[in-house]
């Protein structure tokens, strides 16, 4: 009886032989795909590399060095545990300090916002000058910020510009930043002329952006201008408001040149900010862990403003949900 033999394979066979007998080709590494991932992780490798070593690293030391005690002068350090927190709900001055902050960042965050929304108005309307207008108020936002703060400073004296233009209407002028009802907000209008100009382009970018036919539809229905903005303007350009609204709040708590420039924290503590108080523990009484700790609440203060902030985008900004 004969038995059926198994048909032998060749040795192309048995290393990987497709169909008809022709060798298998190896997929090659470098793909289309991953050379786009490369290209990809390329291009942001300089923005993560510079957010890993200038952000992340610089917060979790000032973290670290919260619970220490550095003092440059005497050479020593060492740690404190939670001592500086400690001394941070003790603090005595504080209070006073963070109702400063909070007095110049509303103060900043609404006379910013509505001056620049005002402006951006005005100027959609394409009347005859505008670009010259344009020009005008986003020219601050250009200038170095101690100069601008310096020319200030010369105006807002005693016998400065401001009070010379006063006194040609009869009308003697206080001095602006030694008095403590009207230092906070000579510090306030400055910073509202250096910056305005920056929100005051974003809001005409978003106005130029609402489609005409939706204020011709509106005028036949009968609305009115004043209806027009409310029901139709703010509800579409509500996104670029938050923008604007975050960019104006960070900043408003990061203020310190200003402060430093025009009045030092002055008189009796009345502009003493969070930051320029941070700056005073750490580098003026070199109370660094203490100053790293006033930091960390600093961090915190805006991160809570910021997550508050993008949470209320869902009910009033437009299409989000």
């Amino acid at each position: 009886m004969k038995t059926l033999e198994r048909p032998r394979t060749s040795a192309a066979g048995r290393s990987g032989g497709g169909e008809g007998g022709r060798p298998r080709t190896e997929r090659p590494f470098w793909t289309a795909r991953r050379r786009d991932q490369l290209a990809g992780y390329l291009f942001i490798a300089p923005q993560l590399i510079g957010s890993v070593l200038f952000v992340l690293i610089p917060l979790g030391l000032v973290v670290w060095y919260s619970f220490h005690e550095w003092n440059v002068l005497a050479g020593t350090f060492h740690s404190v545990g939670g001592d500086n927190y400690q001394k941070l709900l003790d603090d005595p001055k504080l209070p006073g300090v963070l109702k400063s902050t909070a007095l110049f960042s509303v103060g900043l965050v609404v006379l910013n916002l509505t001056l620049a929304l005002a402006l951006a108005v005005l100027l959609n309307q394409k009347l005859r000058g505008s670009v010259v207008f344009r020009t005008l108020f986003f020219s601050p936002v250009v200038v170095s910020l101690v100069a601008w703060t310096i020319v200030w400073g010369f105006l807002l004296q005693k016998n400065g510009g401001i009070n010379a233009g006063l006194d040609v209407f009869g009308i003697e002028g206080p001095n602006w930043l030694r008095s403590e009802g009207t230092s906070m907000a000579s510090v306030i209008v400055v910073q509202v002329f250096k910056n305005v100009g920056l929100n005051m382009v974003l809001f005409l970018a978003a106005l130029q952006g609402v489609p005409r036919e939706l204020y011709e539809a509106a005028t036949m229905d009968g609305a009115g201008r004043w209806r027009q903005f409310w029901k139709i303007t703010m509800p579409m350009i509500s996104p670029t408001v938050l923008l604007t609204s975050i960019i104006t709040v960070v900043g408003s708590l990061q203020v310190f040149a200003q402060i430093a420039v025009l009045t030092q924290g002055g008189p009796n503590s009345s502009t003493t900010v969070l930051v320029y108080y941070l700056y005073q523990q750490a580098f003026k009484f070199h109370h660094f862990g203490y100053g790293a700790t006033l930091s960390v609440l600093l961090f915190v203060i805006v991160l809570v403003l910021t997550v508050i902030q993008w949470q209320m985008r869902k009910k009033w900004v437009f299409h989000e949900s």
